[in-house]
């Protein structure tokens, strides 16, 4: 298949988020925007999910792309949301039609030679208007004192040092009066969280996957890449200043090692494949509405690009985080398995695009909701370490969940 990039344009910026986020795909930093819709022209199964070898980047090259040249992300773009288990089927889309366009007024089209023109997609799309919406019913996995219970049980493995942290996720489950529309939910979370990346992907389950995620887990652009890993956390009380709770998690020793744990596994990881790695020496503040939590940017450089992994190996590398899942790896994630007791399904894992030469950029699925109809599942977790108190990361993640579901509920969980 040959597909075309050529410069278009610029599209009304909410015209776009609505395209992708209510039946494409979207994914929508502060300064770009990606805008799939159209359907898919092609799909690219990873029946055995990441830890299957499966090599996309290979079968993204047999397509030829003509046309203008342009940045990365902008010619032949596959986009994903995949499970946080590792080994559970996942699938990449090439939309027929990708606009990728930035703030400063530029855009870019790619699609398959001959496609019919994609104002067509444009016309009668309705702007979104629904408002957020009552509960009809709601379930707990597990419930709050049950989670406090697993919180407990954590704790004293981590205190034999067994394991050095490990993150407990819980659900809720639920549903409305009418069927959510995902360009509205994207709408509010735009709004709500302006720092964040906004995202809107079909999961392979043919639900949808809608949130605002801080958090950026990897972006590949030749030799280098990027990430700004987050770990610790404290809740931001309504109509007051953030700025003593910001210095308190700044000094919190909990926090500190929490966040520390994360960035210096995820420099170990990398640093096999990168002759420079650079992480900030302290981390700093990442301000949401709600809460705050500690992050740090890491970079590095492969000094041969052209032998530097592509997005999808930097995946395979660093999928799961010691910020969702846990160290040591394998330990943390069977200790979650074993508590949760609940599949978390795609809520966790990486979601993002990446394109024919390998660039792409990826985020951890949080701060999400899956819907489909009138149904809804949300999820939060929090990092446990020896020092963690159950109740308080009960209340963590409480917060958390209210957080995702007041853009699409009236009601506070």
């Amino acid at each position: 298949m040959k597909f075309v990039r050529e410069q278009i344009t610029p599209i009304e910026w909410g015209q776009l988020r609505t395209l992708g986020a209510r039946h494409g795909w979207l994914v929508e930093t502060r300064e770009i925007l990606r805008s799939g819709f159209g359907g898919a022209a092609l799909s690219i199964a990873l029946s055995g999910g990441l830890d299957h070898h499966t090599d996309a980047l290979a079968e993204l090259k047999q397509h030829e792309l003509g046309g203008i040249d342009g940045p990365p992300g902008t010619g032949i773009v596959a986009f994903g949301t995949l499970p946080f288990d590792r080994t559970a089927p996942a699938q990449l889309d090439v939309p027929r039609f990708v606009i990728t366009q930035t703030k400063d007024g530029r855009a870019w089209l790619t699609s398959p030679e001959g496609s019919p023109d994609f104002r067509e997609s444009l016309r009668g799309q309705l702007a979104p208007t629904q408002e957020t919406q009552s509960l009809r019913s709601l379930i707990y996995q597990p419930t709050p004192d049950e989670y406090a219970h697993n919180v407990a049980l954590a704790v004293e493995i981590l205190r034999r040092k067994e394991i050095d942290k490990v993150v407990l996720a819980r659900a809720v489950l639920g549903s409305v009066p009418e069927p959510l529309d995902g360009a509205a939910v994207a709408a509010r979370l735009r709004l709500r969280e302006p720092i964040c990346t906004i995202y809107s992907l079909p999961t392979l389950g043919g639900r949808r996957y809608v949130g605002a995620s801080p958090e950026l887990l990897v972006r590949r652009t030749g030799g280098t890449f990027e990430c700004n890993p987050q770990a610790g956390t404290i809740a931001l009380p309504p109509h007051e200043a953030p700025d003593d709770y910001q210095t308190w998690l700044l000094g919190s020793t909990k926090n500190l090692h929490e966040h520390g744990v994360l960035v210096d596994d995820l420099v170990q990881q990398l640093s096999t494949s990168y002759d420079e790695i650079h992480a900030d020496p302290h981390p700093s503040i990442v301000t949401l509405r709600t809460i705050a939590h500690l992050g740090t940017w890491v970079s590095g450089l492969r000094h041969d690009a052209a032998t530097a992994p592509d997005a999808l190996e930097l995946l395979r590398l660093l999928h799961p985080t010691a910020a969702v899942g846990g160290i040591p790896r394998n330990d943390a994630y069977e200790l979650i398995v074993r508590l949760e007791q609940h599949d978390r399904g795609h809520y966790a894992g990486p979601l993002g695009w990446i394109d024919a030469n390998g660039d792409g950029e990826w985020w951890i699925g949080i701060r999400g909701v899956i819907i489909s109809g009138t149904a809804f599942e949300a999820w939060a977790g929090a990092g446990i370490v020896s020092e963690s108190d159950p109740i308080a990361e009960r209340e963590e993640t409480k917060e958390k969940l209210a957080a995702v579901l007041s853009s699409v509920l009236v009601d506070r969980v």
